[in-house]
């Protein structure tokens, strides 16, 4: 049953040039936009519940604590499968893993719609976060084999956005028809949509460039340059031991930026998950224009994502680290931003968030970016896996601890907790400011050895 799952098989390379550079063109954008619309459509499934909550809790008379519950559950089982699924997702067909598991997540969004019972709700929730993290690795894995390294900021930039686009997705989507046809339809709804996906990421898929018959990313530019296909070696294949051991646990630059990604995502979870009850309750703006409000940290995070991808890899070379510091730091005082505007203004509301989704996604993609680079191709999924276990251990924090907080300590405790996690992550990423890919280390080094 599990064979569908196995990584496909390398075919011999295709021997005419202009054919491999017509090829690479076609599956390249044929897999991204696979990838992108594929992982836009988890979000419709993962962020559904969130943007239904104020008419659930009316409904059902919850709490904050109770609504931070549903939150702290996802962000965990997601968690926990996004570092498991990563593990498998190194020596998976991208195609199969990817497809199953958002047709998954709309089965279970349908199943959520129709049940009653919190209990229900709760462990439907969990098991939601577990197929959500089938997302992430194969787009990993697909992003590592088809996209050299010093083009990938760029590449993995626009693909970040797609978290942006599902986002505004069901923000504009969820609350109107939750309004007009009741929250069980706003559930069905990005079901139906997600469990289509899984057929469309079937159709657009495929595994590495190899299992196409064309030689791995970075030896496309030596055929372009007029070197014989039959003498490109095949890539060694690495072991699962080798990937989650050699390449990852005892890689102290994934365990850097794995404990950055619990605070980034602290930041980024409370934002979002609290962020509209803030607006309402403290900025004093309707739930009509603190929807659209809280939409524009999508619209920023889009932007941010983009401009730290390009300027990662035209300004410092490729280096992801300078721009994930500066984001960082910037967060600090976008907070304050938000914190000190006057009550019922839409517009500077709208533009303090804004600015706090530009600047959060930015390490947000980064971190995981770098955490591909900063170990091998073939341990992509496996890397970002583990550094997104801790990232969504993060989002757990700003989830139900950070409701908790709010509820105590109120609304500039809340703000103060998440200046502090802006802090923490500034200084835990400072030491990799000057950090290259461990492509570009094992190059230098061999250039040394050769030297030498």
């Amino acid at each position: 049953m599990f064979s569908i799952f196995k990584a496909a098989s390398h075919v011999n390379l295709i021997e005419d040039k202009d054919e491999v550079r017509k090829k690479y063109r076609y599956w390249r954008l044929r897999i991204f936009f696979g990838m992108y619309i594929g992982y836009a459509f988890f979000y419709l499934s993962r962020k559904s519940l969130t943007y239904i909550l104020p008419v659930l809790m009316t409904s059902f008379n919850w709490t904050m604590a109770d609504v931070g519950l549903f939150g702290s559950i996802l962000y965990i089982t997601y968690g926990l499968s996004k570092f498991l699924s990563g593990i498998i997702g190194d020596k998976s067909n991208p195609r199969y893993f990817m497809s199953i598991g958002l047709l998954m997540t709309g089965v279970l969004n349908v199943v959520f719609g129709a049940s009653s019972s919190f209990l229900l709700f709760a462990f439907i929730w969990g098991l939601n976060g577990i197929f959500q993290g089938w997302g992430w690795p194969p787009c990993a894995r697909l992003l590592t084999h088809w996209y050299h390294q010093s083009e990938r900021g760029a590449w993995w930039g626009v693909w970040n956005t797609s978290h942006n686009v599902g986002g505004l997705i069901i923000l504009w989507l969820a609350p109107p028809i939750s309004i007009m046809l009741g929250w069980r339809a706003a559930m069905y709804l990005p079901g139906v949509i997600c469990i289509l996906g899984g057929f469309f990421l079937l159709f657009c898929l495929r595994d590495t460039p190899q299992s196409l018959g064309l030689p791995p990313i970075e030896k496309r530019n030596q055929v372009d340059d007029g070197i014989d296909v039959e003498k490109i070696a095949p890539e060694k294949e690495l072991s699962t031991k080798e990937i989650l051991f050699k390449y990852v646990l005892k890689n102290k630059f994934i365990w850097t930026l794995a404990v950055a990604y619990f605070f980034i995502y602290v930041i980024r979870t409370a934002v979002n998950d609290w962020g509209l009850l803030f607006l309402i309750n403290v900025k004093g703006l309707s739930h009509l224009k603190a929807g659209i409000a809280l939409g524009l940290f999508e619209i920023g995070g889009l932007c941010g994502s983009l401009v730290a991808g390009v300027m990662s890899d035209r300004v410092y070379n490729g280096r992801r680290g300078p721009v994930n510091v500066i984001y960082s730091a910037s967060v600090i005082f976008a907070l304050a931003l938000v914190w000190f505007i006057p009550n019922a203004s839409f517009w500077l509301a709208s533009t303090s968030i804004f600015i706090i989704g530009f600047l959060i996604f930015g390490p947000q993609m980064l971190i995981g970016m770098a955490a591909a680079e900063l170990s091998h191709k073939k341990a992509a999924g496996t890397a970002t896996g583990f550094a997104g276990w801790f990232g969504y251990a993060g989002a757990a924090a700003g989830a139900y601890p950070f409701g908790l907080i709010a509820t105590k300590w109120g609304w500039q405790g809340f703000f103060i907790g998440l200046a502090a996690a802006a802090l923490l992550s500034v200084l835990i990423l400072i030491p990799l400011w000057s950090i290259k890919s461990a492509g570009e280390r094992d190059s230098e080094q061999k250039l040394e050895e050769a030297a030498s």
